[in-house]
């Protein structure tokens, strides 16, 4: 094959490229141009994998990050150390903290209720609260799946928030009610983990 005929091979597939790419380029464009509408979303991150609360304090990191005003509450975690409440409240960030572990732990069920109503309390003020941008709600399917907090309370809370305000939702099995109400869903699957194989979790990447 000679040197002109392996350019002009080449400008043939630069020029087949630059034909998809456009054509992919114009239906992205489009997608914007249609995508008018803004409000606050209801973001779910739920599955079996790791990295659902990671996610959501991600997002609460590029808000503060855009300026925004975030808040965050935490269901079950509350015993450990938290290297993102260390970090986001420095920031400006507040935390409302169950606190009282996992449930295994605690093995009393009248104490959990009581404590995931207190801060269920808190949690709907701040739903209610105008000057709350993003709202982390961390590991709340939990108290939706042991019936700790009542389903329709939480539906009408999120209905009834500011029109702005995002909402993210964390934890596996989330009812299909809250799903089915959300903008965006995530589910993370797990693959393999670290844990099932006697490596224990770890400071600054698992809590």
């Amino acid at each position: 094959m000679t040197d002109n005929s392996t350019n002009k091979d080449l400008d043939n597939k630069n020029s087949k490229h630059k034909e998809r790419m456009q054509a992919v380029k114009e239906k992205v464009d489009q997608r914007i141009d249609d995508a008018q509408e803004e409000r606050g979303l209801l973001i779910v991150i739920t599955g079996n994998g790791k990295g659902k609360s990671t996610s959501g304090f991600g997002t609460i990191a590029r808000a503060v990050g855009h300026g925004l005003n975030a808040a965050v509450v935490q269901y079950i975690k509350g015993t450990w150390a938290c290297g993102e409440r260390s970090l986001l409240e420095n920031a400006g960030v507040s935390f409302d903290v169950m606190a009282t572990g996992f449930t295994w732990n605690t093995q009393d069920k009248t104490q959990d209720i009581a404590a995931a109503q207190k801060v269920w309390q808190r949690s709907k003020a701040l739903l209610k609260d105008k000057n709350v941008d993003v709202l982390l709600l961390d590991e709340l399917t939990y108290m939706l799946a042991y019936k700790y907090i009542d389903l329709d309370e939480v539906i009408n809370a999120l209905n009834n928030r500011p029109v702005n305000q995002h909402v993210i939702i964390t934890g596996r099995a989330c009812h299909r009610a809250i799903i089915d109400l959300a903008d965006t869903v995530s589910e993370v699957k797990s693959v393999k983990h670290a844990f099932d194989n006697g490596i224990k979790a770890q400071k600054g990447i698992d809590w």
